[in-house]
């Protein structure tokens, strides 16, 4: 999952050269495994920097702060769905709407039940309700999930208004998200994670078609 500019700090010469982006992706790479086993109180800018055999002065060359790290990370998270939903789009081109739209919805829920991806959004979750920090980061990414979901259910029924197919996303974003709080297992309860997600694929294109 490589990093893309948007993700890595501006203002760095250093970063845009491929030994840079290299440095901001291992970088990136530590802070997430570390922020998923040990939360955010557990994340130092130090052991970051331990983990990725850099001295501190050199990561806080990347990422000024913690919290400014912490930002990047998700930016980074969503860069990647982002690429995937493109990706999809892109191999699929000659597929309908719709059935790009249900590989999509395949994708977020590979993704949601990922541990390390299921651990950091608990993570800002639980910070957003006490940080104003990460109510803020919170408030961006599902911004982001909200637009690029609506941008991909828009138009499959010209006889839904843009607007409903706003509101649509919304419920699209929480009913995805919400998934999490179940832990679904897709190797070691592999038919229940089926079962699952054939379900998700007839609610949410009913939702997408449906006026």
């Amino acid at each position: 999952m490589p990093p893309s500019l948007a993700s890595v700090p501006k203002n760095k010469s250093s970063v845009t050269t491929e030994k840079g982006l290299g440095r901001a992706k291992d970088i990136l790479q530590a802070a997430r495994e570390l922020l998923a086993a040990d939360g955010y109180a557990g994340l130092s800018m130090r052991r970051v920097a331990a983990e990725v055999g850099m001295s501190l002065s050199n990561v806080q060359h990347y990422y000024q702060s913690k919290d400014s790290l912490v930002e990047a990370l998700l930016l980074y998270t969503m860069d990647v769905f982002q690429a995937k939903m493109d990706s999809i789009r892109a191999e699929m081109s000659g597929a309908s709407r719709s059935e790009q739209f249900l590989s999509t919805v395949d994708m977020f829920m590979d993704e949601i039940t990922d541990p390390v991806t299921h651990a950091i959004f608990f993570e800002i979750w639980a910070l957003a309700s006490r940080n104003a920090f990460a109510s803020s980061l919170m408030a961006r990414m599902l911004g982001r999930e909200r637009k690029a979901i609506y941008l991909l259910i828009r138009g499959l029924n010209p006889a839904i208004p843009d607007s409903e197919y706003m509101q649509r996303a919304i419920l699209m974003v929480a009913q995805m998200e919400g998934l999490m709080l179940f832990r679904l297992d897709k190797h070691k309860r592999r038919e229940e994670f089926l079962a699952v997600r054939d379900s998700v694929r007839k609610a949410l294109l009913m939702l997408a078609t449906v006026p």
